[in-house]
């Protein structure tokens, strides 16, 4: 399928996007969080994580290197089961676990600049920050993929620097006492914090919904995945340990900004401000990679005939799924607007893990259903093992979401399907009435 877009993204722009977006503001509070329970025995939940998302990102090299055109995970659910599952995966995905989060992210980075501005935090300034952050970004991005990569690979660098420091001159100040467990981890307990962990570790979904932009994505998908996933996992697993290592007891009393208390220590009341602005760089550059990526799930359901057609439109001088990205970006903006939606940010990373599942179960459709064709793809080794190990500890984290969030998700994906039931009446009634 010609989808006239230019192929811009190799295996660096790629890794450096989902270092971008799974590096996020979770990871500047969660270390406190999960050890909340478990305390220095909270590692075991980074491992736990740290196997799903490998397992996770292989299923997604497998796929990803077999499709060549945009929408990410909605074309590879799609291509395996059939449009209704394509039509929940596509809205699940950029409606579910994306608008929302991202409005929820932007009013966090609002309360997190007005500890430098205060201004920023009243109602008319908030509300022209706004704009100007979805505007600026769907700007940005309109004029090109190429820009956009560009701009995630500044904020990434940015972003890390006050991590990297953390890790470089916390090394030195851990105390070894501080890491020794003091409380005997239950699989209960280890499953809960690592659902809640698993919050810092989702991004690929994003990263690789540029996929019709790819250059050579038999190559591009998995390294590009794959690297920037170990980076990642080293540096959480880092993070972790020296948080333990310096704050001891003390890391669940800072629940609210754990590095920060970290830095404190490390670098006095400068480190402060400094993990202020990596949390502030951090969140704006997720917002960014999201408007750099999650417009091409409209653009893909709109070429796809399950969104209205004029999403689909390319711009004729950048290239560029002008019309989608500017949609998704309003969209954000009132959303941001009109509240922070923090109770939808448990329901989006359950709706993420769904898509998840989706993706690896599409591998094993996809095997099954294997062509005659001859093209070279990148295949998981090992038969169908990775996505069946895969499928069990998603089912596993879902497990454990409470009744009412269990609820929640469920109204959610009958409501989907019952708005795709209705479209797909009322098409049919007007191919019979014309």
């Amino acid at each position: 399928m010609q989808e006239n877009l230019k192929k811009e993204i190799g295996t660096f722009g790629l890794a450096a996007a989902v270092v971008n977006i799974m590096v996020g503001s979770g990871i500047f509070v969660l270390p406190a969080l999960v050890a909340e329970h478990l305390g220095a025995a909270a590692i075991v939940c980074f491992f736990i994580c740290g196997i799903l998302i490998f397992l996770i990102a292989l299923c997604f090299a497998e796929v990803g290197s077999k499709v060549n055109v945009s929408g990410g995970t909605y074309t590879y659910i799609e291509n395996a089961f059939g449009p209704f599952a394509g039509f929940l995966a596509n809205n699940i995905f950029w409606f579910g676990a994306c608008v929302l989060s991202d409005a929820a992210a932007a009013n966090a980075l609002s309360k997190t600049l007005s500890w430098f501005i205060p201004v920023i935090d009243t109602a008319f300034v908030r509300t022209l920050f706004f704009l100007l952050l979805f505007g600026g970004l769907a700007f940005v991005n309109i004029r090109g993929a190429r820009y956009g990569v560009r701009f995630i690979i500044f904020t990434t660098v940015a972003k890390l620097i006050p991590l990297l420091l953390i890790v470089g001159f916390g090394t030195g100040h851990i105390s070894m006492e501080n890491l020794q467990w003091k409380i005997a981890p239950s699989f209960s307990t280890v499953g809960a914090s690592s659902l809640v962990l698993f919050y810092a570790f989702l991004g690929i979904e994003t990263a690789v919904t540029n996929s019709g932009e790819f250059k050579n994505p038999t190559r591009t998908v998995p390294l590009g995945v794959l690297s920037g996933i170990s980076f990642v996992l080293i540096l959480y697993i880092l993070i972790q340990l020296i948080s333990q290592g310096v704050l001891g007891d003390q890391l669940t009393a800072n629940k609210e900004a754990p590095l920060a208390a970290v830095s404190k220590i490390l670098f006095g009341d400068a480190g402060i401000a400094l993990v202020v602005a990596g949390t502030a760089i951090s969140i704006f550059g997720n917002i960014s990679g999201e408007i750099l990526a999650i417009p091409r799930i409209l653009f893909a359901g709109a070429r796809d005939k399950i969104l209205p057609g004029v999403l689909a439109s390319v711009h004729p001088v950048f290239q560029t799924p002008h019309i989608a990205i500017a949609v998704y970006a309003a969209l954000g903006f009132l959303f941001a607007v009109f509240g922070a939606f923090k109770q939808l940010i448990i329901l989006s990373s359950a709706a993420t893990l769904l898509i998840y599942l989706g993706v690896v179960l599409a591998v094993i459709r996809l095997r099954l259903n294997r062509s005659a064709g001859t093209e070279r793809t990148f295949t998981i080794p090992g038969g169908i093992f990775v996505p069946l190990l895969a499928s069990a500890i998603i089912l596993w984290l879902l497990s454990n979401l409470s009744d009412q969030e269990m609820l929640g998700t469920a109204i959610f994906l009958a409501t989907l399907a019952a708005i795709f039931f209705l479209l797909k009446f009322f098409k049919k009634k007007e191919t019979v009435h014309p």
